[in-house]
């Protein structure tokens, strides 16, 4: 098994989810964080003053999936979160020793189906 952690824009939510949900993803998890990558953050005027935003808002997805489906997910985030721009995101990968399902005590690939 593997754990996908996948960064985005915001806007780009919805999207992602469809084409997850396209692909045959059924459990996500969906957390709003901020942070900045290689952009540093932006620069905005308030009021006539100018200020730095150094942490942008994004989305961290998280998805425990197989093996087997691990490039159909990688590609399918890519492709619906994609704008062409900086700050698009980034995909982490790693691996899974084991999953749980609490309720009835299921273990390893059927926790995760």
């Amino acid at each position: 098994m593997k754990k996908v952690e996948a960064i985005i824009k915001p806007f780009k939510l919805e999207e992602v989810k469809e084409t997850l949900s396209a692909v045959g993803i059924q459990g996500i998890t969906v957390t709003e964080v901020k942070g900045f990558g290689r952009q540093k953050g932006h620069k905005e005027l308030y009021r006539g003053a100018e200020y730095v935003v150094e942490f942008l808002p994004k989305v961290k997805l998280e998805i425990v999936v197989p093996d087997d489906k691990l490039e159909g997910v990688v590609n399918a985030i890519v492709r619906a979160a994609s704008t062409g721009r900086i700050g698009d995101g980034k995909i982490f990968v790693s691996s899974v020793d084991d999953a749980i399902r609490i309720r009835t005590g299921e273990s390893g690939a059927l926790a995760i189906e």
